[in-house]
């Protein structure tokens, strides 16, 4: 069974697609049956040409990289998602709409980073916080890949992202 994970943040234009990006990138190479997707609650309608150059430099494709509403995952089209996960703080203080899932409703995580657009100084700097960004969230979600999904109950998986969320 595929494990659909939607990951929000408030415009879809930097962290959840750097997550969105790693989450795929690392599920694949660990042959792990998972498939991230990412929105936002007020997408930009672009993404942050520098956290696309943060995946692009750790060899994942970007191409079909894009910002968009977290609408297209309240459909009954769309995808079930067992997991959601939140990246930025106005984004966990937002009210999340429903979610269709295989099984109820999805297990809700916050896992917040800062937002590495707004980093100040040069494009190198900026370039340096995008990166590091990248770098924690994969570290994240390696953990999460590391979860046996297929046998925890949704407690037990609450309880793991939780715990994630504090290392």
């Amino acid at each position: 069974m595929t494990h659909h994970i939607l990951i929000l943040c408030t415009h879809n234009s930097a962290r959840s697609l750097l997550a969105e990006g790693m989450l795929n990138h690392l599920a694949r190479q660990l042959c792990k049956d998972v498939q991230a997707h990412s929105a936002g609650s007020a997408p930009s309608g672009r993404p942050n040409p520098f956290a696309m150059e943060a995946l692009g430099q750790a060899g994942i494709d970007t191409t079909a990289c894009r910002s968009k509403s977290w609408d297209e995952f309240t459909t009954p089209q769309a995808p079930p998602l067992s997991i959601v996960i939140t990246v930025c703080d106005s984004a966990a203080a937002e009210t999340c709409p429903v979610f269709f899932g295989g099984a109820g409703q999805p297990v809700k995580v916050h896992w917040g980073y800062p937002d590495p657009s707004n980093a100040e100084g040069t494009d190198a700097a900026k370039r340096r916080a995008f990166e590091l960004t990248r770098q924690a969230m994969g570290y994240r979600m390696l953990q999460l890949l590391a979860l046996p999904l297929d046998t925890l109950s949704r407690d037990e998986l609450q309880q793991a992202l939780l715990s994630i969320a504090r290392s």
